[in-house]
């Protein structure tokens, strides 16, 4: 036959089964002792880890909780100045407050076989803006209009060309 060992409270004076554990103080939380249903119920409700504690000192717990109060250091404080000739790396952008970052450049925008027939169409230039196409549609309207040119089919054709490729110059940006 086994005798169960039967733990009583640890608080002073109570004869009471000891079944719950409770921390014995804020300082070591893994130290724990034995206390009856009654004694925990007391002790969670007067629990206040901070108590004693200045803001100060509340506030840095805060703020080492965040990682799980470990040891932090900045980026390259530790190991990557001993290792600078292994694992180097160049901070192009400036991220870690290295090297400026370069200028950036302006986006190089690839003009469509279809976009290139309209620029010639409108004698231009690959590298025409959307203002100087706007003002080379305009000149070319009011050079091959019928009004401006009696009527001239030939003049009529080659404005319905530049209509057209104002059109897809237009729409593709």
């Amino acid at each position: 036959m086994v005798v169960e060992e039967v733990r009583t409270c640890a608080m002073a004076g109570c004869e009471a089964e000891g079944v719950h554990r409770i921390p014995r103080s804020r300082d070591n939380l893994t130290e724990q002792v034995w206390v009856c249903l009654a004694h925990a119920r007391a002790h969670n409700e007067s629990w206040d880890f901070f108590a004693g504690m200045s803001d100060t000192e509340i506030q840095k717990f805060r703020v080492d909780a965040l990682t799980g109060h470990r040891p932090t250091w900045a980026i390259g404080k530790r190991g990557a100045k001993a290792r600078s000739g292994v694992h180097a790396v160049k901070d192009t952008y400036g991220d870690f407050g290295g090297d400026a970052a370069p200028a950036p450049r302006a986006p190089v925008r690839r003009r469509t076989g279809v976009q290139i027939q309209a620029l010639s169409v409108m004698n231009l230039e690959e590298t025409a803006t959307l203002p100087e196409i706007k003002a080379r549609y305009k000149e070319l309207v009011k050079r091959f209009h019928p009004d401006a040119n009696g009527g001239d089919r030939g003049a009529e054709e080659r404005l319905k060309q530049v209509i057209k490729a104002y059109a897809v110059l237009k729409r593709q940006g």
